[in-house]
C-alpha cells in the first residue's frame, strides 16, 4: 500500500498559475504561454462541457510520452532537495544525450551531485529521486511505457498495476483510479457530485509566442468552507489546448490533502511542442512535499527540458 501512495503523491504535473505554489526556490522560470482575454463562448455546442470531455477523453498526451523513444534529443535535468527551512541542500545535475537508433540510447555529457543526495548504501536519500528516475530514465534508455492501451487502474499488488494507476495519474486525471487507498475517489473531479465544488473558466492566450490556444482552468470555489475544501483533493487542474486541432499542448495539477497516514502538497507540469508535425515532451516541472509515518518529511524540485529533436 505504501508503494501505491507515493507513486500516488509523486504523479502530477502543472502549467504555472497557481497561488498555492510552495513558497521556496524553484528551477523553473521558463515562461511558455500569456494570456490575451476571458473567451466569451456563445456557440451552444461549445462550453466547458467540451473542454472536460476532451480532457477525460484524450490519449494524445500519453501518445507524445511514447514518442518521445523515436527521436534524438537532449535532456537537461536539474534536481533540488531541501530541508525542513526550505533551503537546498541536495542538487543532481544531468545532460544526457538520447539517440533511438545507436547501440547505447542514453549518453551522459554531464553528470554532477552536490549535497545530502545519496545514502551510505548509494541508495537515494528520497523516495522522490527514486521515483524520478523510475520514470524518466527509463524512457531515456528504452520506451517511457509497453505498448498497450491506458486504463483506468487494474486490480492486484503487481508492478504492471502500478505503473498503470501511475500512468492514468500523469496522463488522465480525471478519470478514476481503482485500488489507490484513500484518494483513488478524489481524482474524479468531473463526476456530478464533485462539480459543485468547482469553478471553471476559459482564455485565450498563445503558447510559445506564436500558437493560439484556449487554457480551461478548474479550480476548487473559493466560498466553501474550510473542511469542505480540505476533504478536495485536487485545488486546481489546468489544461492548454491547441485552437487549431484542439490537442492538448499542456497540463498542471495543484493537489494537497493530508489525512492521518500522510500529508502531501505537490505541483507538477508538463508541456509540450511540435516537431515536424509530431507532438512532443518538452518541459516537466515538479514542486512538492510530502510525509507519512516513520520517515522524514521529503521536499524535493525538478525541472526537466527535453530540445534538439531530431531523426
Amino acid at each position: 500500500m505504501k508503494k501505491i501512495l507515493l507513486l500516488a503523491v509523486f504523479s502530477f504535473c502543472y502549467l504555472k498559475n497557481s497561488g498555492q505554489e510552495i513558497s521556496r526556490f524553484n528551477p523553473d522560470t521558463i515562461k511558455t504561454i500569456q494570456l490575451d482575454s476571458a473567451v466569451n463562448i456563445v456557440a451552444q455546442k461549445f462550453g466547458v462541457e467540451t473542454f472536460i470531455n476532451a480532457i477525460i477523453t484524450d490519449n494524445s498526451f500519453y501518445q507524445a510520452f511514447r514518442n518521445m523513444k523515436k527521436y534524438g534529443f537532449i535532456a537537461e535535468n536539474r534536481i533540488y532537495t531541501y530541508n525542513k527551512k526550505n533551503k537546498v541542500d541536495g542538487k543532481i545535475y544531468r545532460k544526457i544525450r538520447h539517440n533511438p537508433s545507436g547501440p547505447k540510447k542514453m549518453e551522459y555529457l554531464v553528470k554532477q551531485d552536490t549535497g545530502k543526495v545519496y545514502k551510505k548504501n548509494g541508495k537515494y536519500q528520497l523516495y522522490t529521486i527514486e521515483m524520478f528516475d523510475y520514470i524518466f530514465m527509463n524512457a531515456y534508455n528504452s520506451e517511457f511505457v509497453a505498448e498497450g492501451p491506458m486504463t483506468a487502474g487494474k486490480g492486484g499488488e503487481s508492478n504492471e498495476s502500478y505503473k498503470d494507476k501511475l500512468k492514468t495519474l500523469i496522463f488522465a486525471p480525471g478519470r478514476p483510479i481503482k485500488g489507490l487507498p484513500f484518494i483513488g475517489s478524489k481524482t474524479q473531479i468531473f463526476t456530478a457530485n464533485m462539480r459543485q465544488y468547482y469553478d471553471y473558466s476559459y482564455h485565450s492566450g498563445t503558447y510559445l509566442d506564436s500558437i493560439p490556444v484556449y487554457r480551461f482552468k478548474v479550480t476548487v470555489k473559493p466560498d466553501l468552507s474550510n473542511g469542505t475544501k480540505d476533504g478536495l483533493m485536487i485545488k486546481e487542474l489546468t489544461t492548454i489546448f491547441d485552437k487549431r486541432n484542439f490537442e492538448i499542448l499542456g497540463r498542471y495539477v495543484d493537489m494537497k490533502y493530508s489525512n492521518m497516514l500522510f500529508d502531501f502538497d505537490v505541483q507538477m507540469n508538463i508541456e509540450m511542442s511540435y516537431f515536424g508535425g509530431e507532438k512532443l515532451p518538452t518541459k516537466i516541472s515538479y514542486q512538492g512535499n510530502w510525509d507519512y509515518p516513520f520517515k522524514k518529511e521529503e521536499r524535493a524540485s525538478f525541472l526537466i527540458v527535453h530540445k534538439d529533436y531530431h531523426n
